[in-house]
């Protein structure tokens, strides 16, 4: 079977559902992947009672009126509280009630929540949606634990990135266990529901390699609602190999964001760090590029993905801070969909001897 083609919701949440539903009917994708902010998908008002469900059955109605589909919904930002050391950055990411007095610790508090209420906001959408996508959900997903929340973690241990001064005995280990005690209650609600968290393995969250997934993944005893969003292009910049994440943690990989980033062949004034400069900044040593315009081999990527047994959307998260997004977008759609093929169900050489 060919892969939904999907676009990502959260770098177009300036505008309103119904517009950004249109373009990407336009711009040649399949769905969409709905992002909590903006109006796309607002937790709270999905589970406001019999007001909610008349909220998620026009979610489902404005996608059908585009002919899309949507297969998981994304907490990115509020999920990236929950461990976080907090500062003023987070007021600008999280809703005001999350935010609250702004008191670190009930921030964290809040946020985790948030996250609980998202995965009965999740099950509760996606009982409201047509038979087709919970057929295809089910075909694909692994049945009633198809259902994905896509999002961040946040990171207690982020600063401690790099080892100096240098790094205490425990330190460490603390933290994958103050990300274990906070995810715990979480992960409880979502197995409740039904529903998987699909981390986005990313510099600031607690998992940001190949190695320190695995340590997320040992700190919650590998719970069958843990598991990832793969996205190559958080990868390819730290040199680190996006085509081996598949192969250890194919069977975890939930949901697959395909974005692009580029790295510089010769060396630049900034480095993997960047220098503090913004996007798009040449001095940057590498971007966030249009699908197909950077350095990430996206051909392995699917046929990993085919040798994993990953059926799932492929995710457009289009980000190029240089190029116009609707062009961007567009020729984004193209490219996956000349990019995917199914894999081979059949030996080639088998035949010879017939």
């Amino acid at each position: 079977m060919s892969r939904p083609i999907t676009l990502f919701s959260g770098q177009w949440a300036d505008l309103p559902l119904d517009s950004f539903c249109k373009k990407a009917r336009g711009f040649g994708y399949d769905g969409v992947e709905l992002a909590c902010w903006g109006d796309h998908f607002e937790v709270r008002k999905a589970m406001d009672g019999k007001a909610g469900a008349s909220y998620l059955k026009k979610k489902w109605q404005t996608l059908e009126k585009h002919k899309l589909k949507c297969f998981a919904i994304s907490a990115h930002l509020v999920g990236q509280a929950v461990c976080d050391r907090i500062d003023a950055r987070h007021k600008a990411i999280v809703p005001d009630y999350v935010w609250g007095d702004g008191d670190p610790e009930g921030v964290r508090q809040r946020a985790a929540e948030e996250m609980k209420l998202t995965a009965r906001a999740c099950r509760r959408f996606f009982d409201a949606a047509p038979r087709e996508i919970r057929d295809e959900l089910k075909e694909w997903g692994g049945g009633k634990m198809g259902l994905t929340v896509n999002g961040f973690t946040g990171s207690p241990i982020w600063h401690l990135v790099y080892s100096f001064p240098p790094i205490l005995p425990g330190q460490i280990l603390g933290g994958y266990k103050e990300f274990a005690e906070r995810f715990n209650p979480i992960l409880d609600v979502f197995e409740e529901e039904g529903v998987r968290f699909a981390l986005e393995v990313h510099p600031t969250e607690i998992a940001f390699d190949i190695v320190s997934a695995q340590r997320a993944l040992d700190a919650v005893l590998e719970r069958p609602s843990f598991g990832f969003n793969y996205d190559p292009s958080h990868f390819v910049y730290q040199g680190v190999d996006y085509v081996q994440f598949i192969r250890e943690f194919g069977k975890r990989i939930f949901h697959v964001h395909m974005k692009d980033a580029w790295i510089s062949p010769t060396p630049r004034r900034s480095g993997i760090f960047g220098g503090h400069l913004p996007f798009g900044d040449s001095q940057r040593n590498w971007e966030f590029r249009s699908l197909g315009r950077g350095s990430v081999n996206f051909e392995e990527i699917v046929r990993a993905l085919n040798f994993a047994g990953y059926r799932g959307p492929l995710s457009c998260e289009w980000e190029d801070q240089n190029m116009d997004r609707e062009h961007g977008a567009a020729e984004a759609a193209a490219f996956l969909r000349r990019l995917d093929f199914a894999r081979s169900e059949i030996v080639f050489d088998a035949q010879f001897d017939k």
